[in-house]
């Protein structure tokens, strides 16, 4: 039935209602209409001046246009079909795929070919406009440019010390590069069997580990948890401002550390403390989401020193190897290395478009890397200054960042739910780990020989994976809110979880 047959005059309200007709046409009808008008008036006046209708005075009846649904939807279809015959559409299909692309759309459908692909992008633009395309094009441009902006590096000049840290940096991490790969050399050589049955043994291990303590450490939610060097004790941080130093195993309460005004963000042990350090020196450093950074020992409840310099929330801490530097991380778009025998900062350095949320060292003490709120993350060599290696690939914020003690496997955890693992040697991702079902707030690699890995998440769970294969070998289910922290202690044996239900846990092998 064509366009003029389906639009008839409607019998209730005596109307003439027409859709797809040339203007001729249209001009014919509205003319017809206006002279049955004038017929219909002279009868009407005829009618009232012989008393045969009757109206109200000052009053007059008008009939309303009515359209139906129908009709209404079949003139925006006719006006879709007349918009969709004025836009051009590139006869190249490969430029067609692209714009299909540029909108969201699947850039082909099963059986379609290159014409109805052509017309479905018309139609497509008829709904959405012509400057869509443009405007997704600018979009696109505009994120590109953003990415390179991400890449750009600032450098601030440094103190005059940090020349000499630099130099002592490099003379401290070669010695240790040569012993790790000395060790890597060893394994090497011994035998496929012996290092299954020893990765047998391990996994068997973890698949059997279970819920040794769990301690109510605050009133608040624990945001970190750290593991002393010797093992002995861990240390936890709450959003009360409260860092709190437990024995372990048993999580008995030894200190409780009282400076910060407002919520810590990490606490961790300096390397020797409870080892070659007195308990007099600075073992633990702390950060807050004041931005205030402070260092403590192991005989008072209060700070031994305040480092001051953030502007914004200070959210990670962490020792450089040699226990000389601690570099911090904040969301002034920058991080710090601070030189404790100097007592000074040495190095600000910025290179993330926002916060940078987590830092962590090298095991030589060689690199730095940096995870940020702009999903990427950063390795920086520490002996000449240089971004090395650029790790982009995370859709949302990295919340942690971890080396692995064989020096060429770096993990990253993010707000995608996901963790990567990347291959430094060759500067790529490695694997992508379908870790959790939510935000991905901590990950640690085994410190021994970095066999396993842990993660933690707001899905209320931790997760133990094999490496290499990153498959599943243990979920430590228990807690009832977030697990905001996870720890592995050096000797290997206990794994702690700190969680926004205000508790900690640890988890021991059977």
């Amino acid at each position: 039935m064509s366009d003029e047959e389906d639009f008839v005059p409607a019998m209730k309200s005596r109307r003439v209602y027409y859709g797809s007709l040339e203007e001729k046409e249209r001009e014919r009808l509205r003319s017809e209409m206006a002279g049955g008008g004038v017929a219909r008036t002279d009868a009407l006046k005829a009618g009232i001046k012989a008393g045969h209708i009757n109206f109200s005075s000052g009053e007059t009846l008008e009939i309303e246009e009515r359209v139906s649904e129908r009709q209404q939807d079949a003139l925006a279809a006719f006006e879709r079909r007349r918009r969709a015959r004025q836009i051009t559409v590139s006869t190249d299909d490969a430029e067609v795929k692209a714009g299909l692309r540029a909108l969201g759309e699947p850039i082909t459908l099963f059986g379609e070919g290159p014409a109805d692909r052509r017309e479905r992008l018309r139609n497509i633009l008829s709904v959405v406009g012509p400057d869509a395309l443009k405007k997704s094009r600018r979009d696109e441009e505009r994120s590109r440019r953003s990415q390179e902006e991400c890449r750009q590096t600032w450098y601030h000049e440094g103190a005059s010390t940090l020349k000499d840290a630099r130099l002592w940096m490099a003379k401290y991490s070669l010695p240790r590069a040569v012993k790790r790969l000395e060790i890597a050399r060893i394994q090497k050589d011994v035998s496929g069997a012996t290092k299954a049955m020893r990765q047998q043994e391990l996994y068997k291990s973890l698949r059997n580990l279970n819920n040794f303590c769990s301690q109510i450490g605050d009133d608040r939610p624990i945001s970190f948890c750290h593991f002393s060097p010797d093992s002995k004790m861990l240390a936890t941080a709450s959003w009360s401002g409260l860092c709190k130093l437990w024995s372990v195993p048993d999580c008995n309460l030894i200190r409780t550390l009282r400076g910060h005004s407002t919520s810590v963000g990490a606490v961790v042990f300096r390397p020797q403390a409870g080892i070659s350090l007195e308990q007099g020196d600075v073992n633990l450093a702390s950060c807050a989401a004041d931005g205030s950074v402070k260092l403590w020992n192991l005989e008072s409840d209060e700070p031994v020193a305040d480092i001051e310099g953030h502007s914004e929330r200070v959210s990670r801490v962490s020792w450089h190897p040699s226990g000389r530097f601690l570099g911090t991380a904040s969301y002034d778009h920058s991080w710090r290395l601070w030189d404790l025998e100097v007592q000074e900062e040495i190095l600000h350095q910025e290179g993330h478009s926002k916060g940078v949320h987590d830092i962590h060292f090298h095991p030589d003490g060689s690199l730095a890397a940096t995870g940020g709120l702009d999903a990427f993350g950063r390795v920086w060599d520490l002996r000449t200054g240089r971004c090395v290696v650029f790790l982009e690939g995370h859709l949302k914020e990295i919340y942690s960042i971890n080396f692995s003690p064989n020096g060429h496997h770096l993990a990253t955890g993010s707000g995608d739910n996901t963790c990567k693992v990347w291959e430094l040697r060759n500067r790529r991702c490695l694997y992508t780990v379908p870790a959790h079902q939510n935000l991905v707030s901590a990950v640690r690699f085994q410190p021994t020989d970095g066999h396993f890995l842990l993660t933690g998440a707001y899905d209320n769970t931790a997760k133990v994976w094999s490496q290499p294969g990153w498959t599943p070998l243990k979920t430590l289910a228990g807690h009832e809110g977030k697990v905001m922290g996870v720890d592995v202690s050096p000797d290997g044996k206990l794994i702690a979880t700190s969680s926004y239900d205000r508790t900690f846990k640890l988890w021991l092998s059977e």
